[in-house]
């Protein structure tokens, strides 16, 4: 299967955080081209072991988070129209007069409402609306969507698939099916290769609302150490001259005071001696991934941070460049072989 392939599955599997049933069963189906020692934990986590040659090999843990962004029903008012609440970063300039899914008994066609620009005021064209005022309209009555809509249910963007030119990929849930498809480029640089260490492939649940599959998933495992991947910022036509990297330009490997620095170096290293291209993320702090919490569980744990650019993030439309995927990939493969 290609990467394309890949990402084009990951991505049409719902997901969102609390609620990853559809996308965790699809990333272990893929999962299992590479081991059969695959589980989805009670959490909703993959977890999927490779082991190493020889007795007493360290561990390495890889994760990427399968949990998309989206929103929660909080309640169907008497009008018929569905509130909402966000599980995640959800984008609230974008969501008005969105094509949007309900996963409810079935699921259910919406459209977020919105005055039309006649209608509405200067004043009102210069405001963001919070996501409790938004009313999502089924067409259906109260009674109707009673029938098929609970609280709690999850909503998510309709946002299609679709191959742009010069490799680069477009869809909802690229952040971070994109990180999973490139452990999985990974693993199949490794296929059929003598490992020096144990490898725990972990596609964690609910990263957008705090990261607490990748915790629970580190806690278990125990690793020695460990690479998160996941998406970062690259260059917009609107962000002009910034630290952002273009897309094209391979990973992007993390630096920062939850990271790892000898982790780094090694990265920066084999990245250089191999060819793959890549760009340093530097941050002041914490990561706002999944490394964040990996790094500090159980006891603490030498974590190393892989990003893959992305353009516009959290929408419908998210982007990523497909030698950028698979120049993550290599460069954790060089890592692991290493």
């Amino acid at each position: 299967m290609t990467t394309l392939e890949m990402l084009k599955e990951l991505c049409g599997a719902v997901g969102v955080a609390g609620e990853e049933f559809s996308a965790s069963e699809k990333a272990a189906e893929l999962l299992r081209a590479y081991t059969d020692d695959v589980e989805i934990d009670p959490f909703g986590t993959v977890i999927g072991r490779i082991p190493g040659k020889g007795e007493n090999c360290p561990t390495i843990l890889l994760d990427a988070h399968i949990d998309q962004v989206g929103m929660i029903v909080t309640h169907i008012t008497d009008e018929g129209f569905v509130r909402v609440s966000g599980c995640g970063g959800v984008d609230r300039r974008l969501l008005l007069a969105q094509q949007v899914v309900i996963h409810g008994k079935k699921p259910v066609m919406g459209i977020v409402g919105t005055k039309p620009p006649h209608l509405t005021s200067a004043e009102e064209t210069k405001q963001v609306p919070e996501l409790d005022d938004l009313a999502i309209d089924t067409g259906y009555t109260k009674e109707e969507l009673e029938e098929l809509v609970s609280p709690g249910d999850r909503v998510t963007y309709e946002g299609d698939f679709a191959e742009m030119q010069n490799g680069r990929v477009s869809s909802k849930s690229l952040d971070d099916r994109a990180g999973v498809a490139a452990i999985l480029c990974a693993l199949e640089e490794l296929k059929g290769k003598e490992l020096p260490c144990n490898i725990a492939a972990v596609f964690s649940v609910q990263e957008e609302v705090g990261g607490m599959g990748a915790e629970t998933a580190a806690f278990r495992i125990r690793p020695d150490e460990a690479i998160a991947v996941d998406v970062s910022f690259a260059k917009t036509a609107d962000l002009g001259e910034t630290q952002y990297p273009d897309m094209g330009t391979g990973a992007m490997v993390g630096i920062s005071p939850v990271l790892n620095r000898g982790m780094f170096d090694e990265l920066m290293s084999l990245a250089a001696e191999k060819g793959i291209p890549h760009t340093i993320e530097a941050m002041g702090g914490r990561t706002s991934t999944n490394a964040d919490a990996v790094s500090a569980a159980a006891g603490g744990v030498r974590t190393g941070l892989l990003s893959i650019p992305m353009k516009y993030m959290h929408t419908p439309v998210e982007m990523v460049q497909i030698s950028d995927v698979e120049a993550v990939g290599k460069l954790i493969a060089a890592y692991i072989l290493r």
